[in-house]
């Protein structure tokens, strides 16, 4: 149950990110087809985003597909295609097959969005008892014999604020690109105050949630994601009044109810992670009682440490890391890194030294050490 509530959180975020039809999106949901390229109705057809062809990237999913037997879910294949070895890469030996790394140019959004994009054409499918694998259709497989020109859509990427208009009047509808801006540059400056890297402060989701939702107050900081009430407190002062500002001289009107962002210490998977941490029971061992991956361990690690709660992984990465390569990791976090981005570390560190899992953990123990 935890897995399938956690693939249909997976379908929501692919809806809103999605540029296609909104239309033709529910209704594949749901199983119905919808003919017509544009609805005139949704803001994907009204503000349509620009095309390109896609036969040479549906091609390489489509083959990632079937060389990994179709056995695995959306978010494996784009690990594939981009060359990521995480655990479970790893543990199907993945990572030797000819198709990884094909994919590398483009990262785990573009081929998310290109696995959305097929199965709304439905040259594959998602499997019911395993919900979430990907199957490939008939008409995929017609398609990775004989590719035919594809034209996809550029996915939304809000990420990099996708919209530079600010929006007045609706409030919290869109990220506002110039408040975004201005919280970027007080981070960096609370940063080179306490010496920390900005990412310590507040990460970037945390900034643009805040430019969505117009915090005004610790209480209302502390739903944003990635910001727990500690975290508020402690480096929150300068960002409210810097919101509360912004929205008097500009007359926005702030949304009325904000969605409350689920915050570490009301799920019942982290408390029981944090609990296991206190008592040092291995992590593999904690991993494996959940049900989860060792992956998926790391990223409810990432989101505690992130919200601003404060764990000691120490004894686990003891025993997976020298004392040595620990340092290493840390000191490149500490006086080298521009931001959390593992890529650019593993790029800056050598993949053949470290994998990406010593550095998400190290990652994790320098968030929690220096910033929480």
């Amino acid at each position: 149950e935890k897995e399938i509530g956690r693939q249909l959180l997976f379908d929501t975020v692919s809806y809103s990110e999605s540029s296609v039809c909104r239309r033709r999106h529910l209704l594949h949901y749901f199983g119905e087809i919808y003919l017509q390229e544009n609805c005139e109705n949704c803001d994907n057809c009204n503000n349509p985003k620009p095309k390109f062809e896609g036969k040479e990237y549906l091609t390489l999913a489509f083959q990632a597909i079937h060389d990994t037997k179709e056995k695995v879910k959306p978010e494996h294949v784009a690990d594939v295609l981009i060359g990521n070895v995480n655990s479970a890469v790893k543990s199907y030996k993945h990572n030797d097959l000819p198709i990884f790394g094909k994919g590398k140019d483009k990262d785990e959004k573009f081929w998310l969005a290109v696995l959305r994009q097929a199965l709304i054409a439905r040259m594959v499918s998602k499997e019911i008892e395993n919900y979430g694998v990907l199957k490939m259709t008939q008409k995929g497989r017609d398609f990775l014999n004989n590719p035919q020109s594809f034209i996809m859509t550029e996915n939304h990427d809000y990420d990099v604020g996708d919209d530079d208009t600010i929006v007045r009047g609706g409030g919290g509808a869109s990220l506002d690109s110039m408040l975004f801006n201005m919280l970027k540059d007080l981070r960096k400056s609370i940063a080179k105050k306490l010496n920390l890297p900005p990412f310590i402060i507040f990460q970037d989701p945390s900034l643009e949630d805040m430019s969505t939702n117009y915090p005004i107050n610790a209480d209302e900081l502390a739903r944003m994601t990635g910001v727990s009430s500690g975290k508020a407190s402690r480096y929150g002062k300068e960002f409210i009044a810097l919101i509360k500002t912004y929205v008097e001289e500009n007359d926005i009107e702030r949304p009325q109810d904000m969605i409350v962002k689920s915050v570490v210490n009301k799920s019942g998977l982290k408390v029981s992670i944090i609990q296991s941490i206190d008592r040092k029971i291995p992590l593999d061992v904690v991993a494996q009682s959940k049900g989860i991956t060792m992956g998926e361990m790391l990223t409810e690690l990432e989101s505690i440490v992130n919200s601003g709660t404060r764990i000691s992984i120490g004894y686990h990465i003891d025993q997976i890391l020298d004392t040595s390569h620990q340092e290493d990791i840390f000191l490149y976090f500490k006086e080298d890194a521009e931001d959390e981005s593992i890529i650019a570390a593993m790029e800056e560190l050598g993949e053949d030294e470290y994998s990406e899992e010593d550095v998400r953990f190290v990652r994790i123990k320098f968030i929690s050490e220096l910033g929480n």
